[in-house]
C-alpha cells in the first residue's frame, strides 16, 4: 500500500466537523492517560497487535498524539499521528457498524489539524488503503515509489 502526502495548510475547518459529530452523540477527543490501557486493548481487539503498538506509542509525549471517537461511553474509532514515524498520520480505524457517519473524516481532520498546529506544513499518510477517501477528504496525493515504504520490515 502506498503512502500519500497532504498539505496541512489547506485543511477543512475542524470546529464544524466536531459539531456535526456532537449532534450525532459522538465525541472526538484525545485519549487521556488514565484511559490508555483500555484504549490499547480496544485497538488490539479490533485491529491487532501492530496497530495497538502504534496506538500505545502515541502516549510517548504529553499531550498524547492520538484521537478517539466515543459514542455512549464506548470507543468506536481512533487515529494516531507522530507514532509510526514523525510527521506520519495513522493508523486509524472506525468500527464497521459505525462507518459511514463521518467519524473517520473527523478523526483524520482533527489529527492533521493538530499536526499543523505543531508546526508541520505537510504530512505523510502511511500505507493507505482507501486512496480515494484521502484524496477527497484532504486533497492527499500519492507518493511515487512509496509501496511498500517503511512497512516492509515486519517480524515473523
Amino acid at each position: 500500500m502506498p503512502d500519500m502526502l497532504v498539505k496541512l495548510y489547506d485543511l477543512p475547518k475542524l470546529a464544524p466537523e466536531i459539531e456535526k459529530m456532537a449532534a450525532k452523540g459522538i465525541i472526538i477527543r484525545p485519549c487521556y492517560a488514565w484511559e490508555k490501557i483500555k484504549a490499547v486493548n480496544w485497538v488490539e481487539k479490533n485491529y491487532g497487535q501492530s496497530w495497538a503498538s502504534e496506538f500505545e506509542i502515541s502516549f510517548k509525549t504529553m499531550p498524547a498524539t492520538n484521537f478517539i471517537a466515543i459514542k455512549a461511553k464506548k470507543i468506536v474509532g481512533f487515529a494516531v499521528y507522530d507514532a509510526t514515524r514523525k510527521n506520519f498520520f495513522g493508523p486509524t480505524g472506525v468500527l464497521e457498524e459505525m462507518q459511514g457517519l463521518g467519524i473517520g473524516r473527523v478523526l483524520l481532520i482533527a489529527s492533521l489539524t493538530k499536526m499543523y498546529e505543531n508546526g508541520y506544513a505537510y504530512a505523510i499518510i502511511g500505507g493507505v488503503g482507501p486512496v480515494e477517501f484521502y484524496q477527497k477528504t484532504v486533497g492527499a496525493s500519492l507518493i511515487d515509489g512509496s509501496d511498500p515504504g517503511i512497512y516492509n520490515f515486519d517480524l515473523d
